[in-house]
């Protein structure tokens, strides 16, 4: 009798012992999954680190992307939703450009075209021609159109294209670019200023110069 109480009492003590041990590990292992789930690990990274699309350059780049407006039709988002002549038309550094279009009569082509390119030249690109040769393009319909139509390829170009391109536009001459990452030439001497802008029906590329067909 004096061996089972004995016996009894050990059995007692053991698991008295062991109690605590067993519960201080299921604790940590509730900790843990608490403090760093999958779905929280995961987004932290994602938080941390920039996104595989980012990485990509599906996104506008280049300095002149500062300039654009935030919110409204001529901000990214805005452009967007508009074909691409109406697009240019919500953007004030590009207002030159939207005169010259609706002067040769290119408003409706280029709203209309489905999946192009569009090297856009700023109002800055512009004013680097001398005033009285910008003037004789402009009221010239067939030459301003020559000149505009040069600026369009009759595909959707991604940056990654435009490292070392060749390709036809709409006038049916040649540009070439150049360049990587964020950086980009067209034809070596204009450059890129803010890249990767969509709009409905196109892919636009804004640059500091006016590109000349041969």
């Amino acid at each position: 009798m004096n061996q089972s109480k004995i016996r009894r009492t050990a059995v007692v003590v053991a698991v008295a012992a062991l109690l605590p041990v067993s519960l201080a590990a299921c604790s940590d292992a509730g900790g843990d999954t608490k403090a760093a789930p999958p779905s929280a690990a995961g987004d932290q990274a994602r938080t941390g680190t920039p996104s595989e699309e980012a990485m990509t350059g599906d996104r506008p780049f280049g300095p002149a992307c500062a300039g654009v407006p935030k919110e409204g039709a001529g901000s990214f988002d805005g452009m967007a939703q508009d074909p691409v002549a109406t697009a240019a038309s919500n953007n004030p550094a590009l207002s030159t450009l939207v005169t010259a279009v609706k002067t040769a009569g290119l408003v409706d082509t280029l709203n209309n075209a489905e999946g192009i390119t569009v090297f856009a030249p700023t109002n800055d690109a512009f004013a680097k021609i001398p005033k009285a040769d910008l003037d004789k393009v402009l009221a010239d319909k067939a030459t301003l159109t020559k000149v505009l139509t040069y600026h369009i390829v009759g595909r959707r170009l991604a940056p990654k294209q435009l490292e070392n391109g060749s390709f036809e536009t709409l006038q049916k001459g040649v540009i070439t670019t150049r360049g990587s990452g964020e950086e980009y030439t067209v034809n070596d001497s204009s450059k890129v200023v803010c890249g990767n802008v969509e709009t409905a029906n196109a892919h636009v590329y804004i640059v500091d110069t006016v590109l000349m067909p041969e």
